[in-house]
Parts: C-alpha cells; structure tokens; sequence
C-alpha cells in the first residue's frame, strides 16, 4: 500500500493509548547537543511538527522553552495536549508540515520526531524555510531500534518482518540518507547519536508492538499468530521478567539553505 497523506496521518488514531505509554521519550543529551553546537537557551522558540502525543516537546518544555506542537491527527494531537497541558509554554495546532499554520520567520529550531519520513519533503522544505528564523536550525530526530544487537533484538524484527503489514515500505530508515538530507537542508548538515533503552514485561512487550502502525490490528488473522510468536520471543530472551530494547537516539540537524 501507497503511504499517501491521509493514511499517513490517520494510521495511528487507533494507537494512541499505546502510543503514550510504551514509545520511547527522548535522551536529555539533545539539550545538551543543540545548547553546545547551535546556540540553544531557555528562550529559544521551537516548533515540533508531528508532534504527536508529546513526547519530543515535552523535553523542549522542560528546559523552559516556548514549544507550538503541530499534529494533524487529531487522536493524537488531543493526547499530546491532555499529556502537556501543566506546561503554559505549550501551544497545540493543527496543522501539517507541509502546512503547519504557523507565523513565518518565528521560530529558532523547527525539530520533528519519528516523523520526518512520513513529510513530502519538498513541499516542507518550503514551509521550514517560511517558518523559520535567520540562522535557525532543523533537526531531524529518530530512536532507531538496534536491530542486530542482540539475540532478543534480532528475533524482534524477524516477527516484524513476518507478520507486519508494511513495515519495510514505511520504515523510516528508508529517509536516513546523505543525499536525502544534504537535498533537504540545502547542502552541510550535521548529526550526532545517543544510547537510550526502554526495559519491559511481557505485557509491555505487546504495548510497543501494538504502538506501531505496521503491526496488524487484533481483528486481522496476522495477529493472533504475532502473539504466539511474541509470547516465545520474550520467553527465550527476558532476564527476570524483562526484555529490553536498545536505540540509537540519531539527530541530524543544520541550517536551511
């Protein structure tokens, strides 16, 4: 199946719950990475486009920056804003990358995560470029599953690739490319990598299956033998009741040219 806008903007709406609560947040050290090499303060403005549920903004919050969420499912974009709505610098809108609806020349960094390869890029290339400030900076960001690190891992994208839906047409890795990259910023970009893990049981195991959109919902005939396969994946693997997921937190960012 062709990824055209609308099912890439709707996909999700029936994994919000998951989505939350087993999506892996993002490493402080991106804080860090932006204040060291591109001039970032508390009073740096941001837009987060494709914001989701929050997760990305929520670090930009918690440095005290000003943070407008753009999200244009609305399952989604109401989950964010009931996660976030303790933060007043937060501001939610509806919008898409392509269109995000926000002010031009107004914003410090624009950064996106795990979404930049749902985008046309050319058309949001455009719009990052209305939006954003002189000498701003972009930042593309994805926790990357470490596919072949270890055993466990390594049974984990078997599953996926057995029983997902589409999961190598819509696999962001498809976009983690210097020419993509050097094509949308305009020629030199940067990028940096962090650690991160997520640690689950079984029943945790199932929730971040059941966050991705390739994963097929509990009515198709796929999902019950996903399960099976699950159950013996974590049997096989979990140490103490727990599985754990290792990622390469990648951050490619720059200035638009």
């Amino acid at each position: 199946m062709a990824v055209t806008a609308k099912n890439a903007t709707t996909r999700f709406s029936e994994r919000v719950a998951d989505y939350v609560k087993y999506r892996p947040h993002y490493p402080i050290e991106i804080i860090d990475l932006f204040a060291a090499k591109c001039g970032l303060t508390p009073e740096s403005v941001i837009a987060d486009i494709g914001s989701g549920t929050g997760l990305l903004t929520k670090l930009f919050l918690d440095n005290g920056n000003p943070v407008a969420g753009v999200e244009p499912n609305l399952e989604m974009r109401e989950a964010g804003e009931h996660y976030l709505a303790e933060y007043a610098r937060f501001a939610s809108i509806d919008g898409t990358a392509e269109a995000t609806r926000l002010p031009a020349d107004s914003f410090d960094f624009i950064v996106t995560g795990q979404a930049f390869h749902w985008f046309d890029q050319v058309k949001t290339r455009t719009e990052f470029k209305r939006t954003l400030k002189d000498k701003g900076t972009v930042a593309l960001i994805w926790n990357d599953r470490r596919v072949d690190s270890t055993s466990f891992l390594r049974d984990y994208e078997d599953l996926l690739q057995t029983y997902g839906t589409d999961y190598n047409e819509i696999n962001h890795k498809n976009v983690q490319d210097a020419a993509v990259f050097s094509a949308f910023f305009g020629g030199e970009f940067f990028s940096s990598a962090f650690d991160h893990a997520q640690h689950f049981d079984f029943e945790g195991l199932m929730g971040r299956l059941n966050s991705s959109s390739y994963v097929p919902n509990k009515n198709h005939p796929n999902y019950a033998p996903l399960v099976r396969r699950a159950k013996e994946i974590f049997e096989a693997h979990n140490v103490n009741g727990r599985v754990v997921f290792k990622y390469d937190t990648r951050v490619y960012y720059g200035e638009m040219t």
